[in-house]
């Protein structure tokens, strides 16, 4: 790569970067205001009611993930081969499949959201509250799926700085009308779930601009090829690609909804209403965190798939090495913020009582070193699956939440006092084990040599 490659290469590197970081910029501010807006005007419990209907949302946004996400990074490896049919075909199936799966939520908003409340909630203070929003939120479910396709189709496609404004418009809208529906009509905690849904619609909206652009692959077609026709056998082999690739992605979001309703049993049982508050909070955290490790991720399955299907060795390693000194930078960056103000972050969610706050505090601390860790382990998850390493990939993806599951059930029993530390136990124990397999199968992250 001579000089005047590399200075566009790093151009169009960090236009990506950039533009992905501020799609997640949007979807973290819009979460974390959101919970602080209803920390504010309804209350602790209201905060700890939303945090309790995370493993539905961490459902959808595993099967987005699985479903778009794999299909994105078909599209970005046809696009690096100008495959522009082929490109067409996955776009076609994932916002298909999508809807799909957005109907089918809604169905179950319409008619069990009792029952799955009752999954959720064990604290009968708190039943009422996380009924009202999780029925308006999986009756909106089609609204969040086709809203995070399209935007990571569009995205891959050459337009993430219009994906970008999507979503900022979307959370604009969203804590906009938080503060009426809330506020001025009184419309309480479903008027929070229902500004959610109505912000989606008007995100999609904008991002259906891009089917207007002259350089747009995007456009339904049920033919893998030119040459082939639609038949049931090419469908089914075309999923099983999609899911075999989104599969390391949505099996980590996945277990990450197990892990949300095993902590928030752990941490009602050992730290009550307390607890729970303290963990929204953390939650939230992660959502800060995410803004990083989803910016950087996005960048590296959307330009990695690119230069994996140009076979560019040298590009592909590029991006790694610049994306892992900046997710580095960025975890310091909020760990040291978190560590001298974690007061403060508790008050600013709607904590008014000194036990609430130093609860929090103790584990904001905590999780701040623990969600560093995460991050690393879930970006080299993504390397291994670019490298063409599906069942480490894999490994890691089952390891990510469900390592946590036992050592938070061992700290809860044996060291209560210890509980805000489980993740931080497990991720330095999957780090040794990713480093130990990694050796002793002799693993190389390295591209096949480019045809010529």
């Amino acid at each position: 790569m001579n000089m005047e490659d590399k200075a566009t290469f790093n151009r169009k590197y960090w236009q990506f970067l950039w533009s992905s970081i501020l799609i997640a910029l949007s979807g973290c501010l819009g979460s974390v205001v959101d919970a602080i807006i209803v920390g504010n005007l309804i209350g602790e419990d209201g905060v700890s009611a939303i945090n309790l209907t995370r493993p539905v949302v961490q459902i959808m946004f595993t099967l987005n993930m699985l479903i778009a996400t794999g299909a994105g990074m078909l599209v970005g490896i046809e696009l690096g081969r100008k495959n522009h049919q082929s490109v067409a075909y996955y776009y076609t199936l994932a916002m298909a499949a999508c809807l799909i799966v957005g109907l089918l939520f809604t169905a179950c908003g319409i008619a069990i959201p009792d029952v799955i409340t009752g999954w959720l909630c064990t604290q009968e203070g708190l039943w009422s509250l996380t009924h009202d929003y999780l029925r308006v939120m999986m009756i909106g479910a089609p609204a969040y799926m086709a809203m995070w396709a399209l935007t990571t189709m569009a995205g891959v496609d050459g337009s993430p700085r219009l994906a970008s404004i999507a979503i900022l418009i979307d959370n604009a809208v969203n804590l906009s009308l938080d503060l009426v529906f809330i506020k001025t009509l009184g419309w309480g905690i479903e008027g929070s779930s229902t500004a959610t849904v109505i912000g989606h619609l008007v995100g999609i909206a904008i991002i259906c601009r891009h089917f207007h652009y002259k350089d747009n692959h995007l456009r339904l077609t049920f033919r893998p090829t030119t040459k082939d026709a639609f038949s049931l056998a090419s469908l089914r082999s075309s999923f099983g690609t999609i899911i075999n690739q989104g599969a390391p992605l949505a099996v980590a979001c996945g277990t990450l909804a197990l892990l949300y309703v095993a902590c928030n049993h752990s941490v009602a049982l050992v730290k009550g209403r307390v607890g729970l508050f303290a963990l929204a909070v953390c939650m939230n955290l992660l959502m800060i965190y995410n803004l990083f490790l989803a910016g950087v991720e996005r960048t590296i399955q959307a330009l990695g798939s690119i230069e994996v299907g140009r076979g560019d060795n040298e590009a592909f390693q590029l991006i790694l090495r610049k994306s892992f000194r900046f997710i580095t930078v960025s975890m310091v960056l909020i760990c040291v913020v978190v560590w001298i103000f974690p007061e403060s972050i508790a008050r600013g969610f709607g904590a008014d009582s000194n036990d609430t706050v130093n609860e929090t505090a103790s584990a904001l601390r905590a999780f701040a070193l623990s969600l560093a860790l995460w991050c690393y382990i879930d970006t080299i998850m993504v390397v291994y699956k670019l490298y063409n390493y599906h069942k480490m990939s894999l490994l890691i993806s089952f390891m990510l939440s469900l390592m946590v599951i036992p050592v938070l059930w061992i700290v809860a029993h044996y060291a209560p006092s210890l509980l805000w530390y489980s993740y931080l136990i497990a991720y330095i124990i999957e780090l040794l084990i990713i480093f130990i397999i990694h050796k002793a199968a002799h693993l190389k992250f390295e591209l096949p040599a480019k045809e010529q």
